[in-house]
């Protein structure tokens, strides 16, 4: 069994789909059908139930699965061992809800890419839950989520405070503008469950939700009078849009950075987190 080789069965246990994984990985879906072929037959056991829904894990995969992250997290850890050095240099995997990363991460970045040059930066952008899981999974080393975390394998940083506001294109109390279309991100927005309480508490039945992939979408979505949003407060203000203030329970985003306390704390890493404390004080 080779590394690689469980490389291909977790992207394929994680996606779900034969398909997926090949993309995820840029391999050819041939190839990656053919080593989980491979891999079943040299242990002699189904990994995979194949169903018209993509590939769902047996009870053996599920197995496998927790021993090929704890496997693959150690290699992880070893090239980034032999990797050391007290200079910070090599890659640097962060993970960002997308306002934060068009709002704070740009001065975080720039401060910190001017000062170690060598540090590859790469920055994945999703919804709170999904970045949780990435960290948890080691697809990024840490990540700016919505907090705080109640998760007993992390360790969060508090970063900074925002106020949640109700956007929209024209003026009107903001009772009248939740009665509008929503414009969200997609399905994981952490949004939501605030939006859903708040309307339940107002009595609002909210009868349309309109899924946008970026920032700059659902703000234009809004100016253009396609339905209201809900947005912190210091992304949306230098735009052409109304806000409208909350109610005081509804109003506080915290933004913390977390990653996982057993995480092999590299040079650059360490580095990176020093950077945010030092902006943050």
């Amino acid at each position: 069994m080779e590394s690689r080789d469980l490389k291909i069965f977790r992207a394929v246990a994680r996606e779900g789909s034969i398909t997926k994984a090949a993309q995820k990985l840029n391999y050819v879906q041939s190839n990656v059908t053919a080593r989980i072929h491979n891999l079943e037959e040299d242990l002699n056991i189904r990994l995979f139930h194949r169903t018209n829904r993509g590939m769902k894990l047996t009870a053996a995969g599920e197995n496998l699965l927790q021993y090929a992250d704890q496997v693959l997290a150690l290699l992880d850890e070893a090239e980034k061992s032999a990797q050391m050095s007290l200079h910070p240099k090599g890659p640097l995997r962060i993970g960002s809800l997308e306002t934060t990363a068009v709002t704070h991460l740009p001065e975080y970045a720039a401060c910190f890419l001017n000062r170690f040059p060598e540090v590859d930066l790469s920055v994945n952008t999703a919804d709170t839950h999904n970045l949780i899981q990435q960290v948890l999974d080691h697809t990024v080393d840490g990540a700016f989520v919505y907090g705080p975390v109640e998760h007993s394998d992390v360790r969060q940083i508090p970063v900074s405070r925002d106020e949640l506001v109700l956007i929209s294109s024209r003026e009107g109390t903001a009772e009248d503008m939740l009665r509008q279309p929503m414009l969200f991100f997609g399905a994981g927005c952490s949004h939501r469950d605030r939006v859903k309480r708040l309307l339940e508490e107002a009595g609002i039945q909210n009868q349309k939700i309109i899924e946008f992939g970026t920032l700059e979408a659902i703000i234009r979505g809004v100016s253009a009078g396609l339905g209201t949003a809900l947005l912190p407060k210091s992304a949306v203000d230098r735009t052409n849009v109304y806000t409208h203030q909350l109610p005081e329970a509804y109003q506080d985003l915290e933004i913390v950075f977390i990653y996982r306390k057993d995480f092999f704390m590299t040079s650059a890493f360490q580095a990176f987190i020093d950077e945010v404390n030092e902006m943050i004080r």
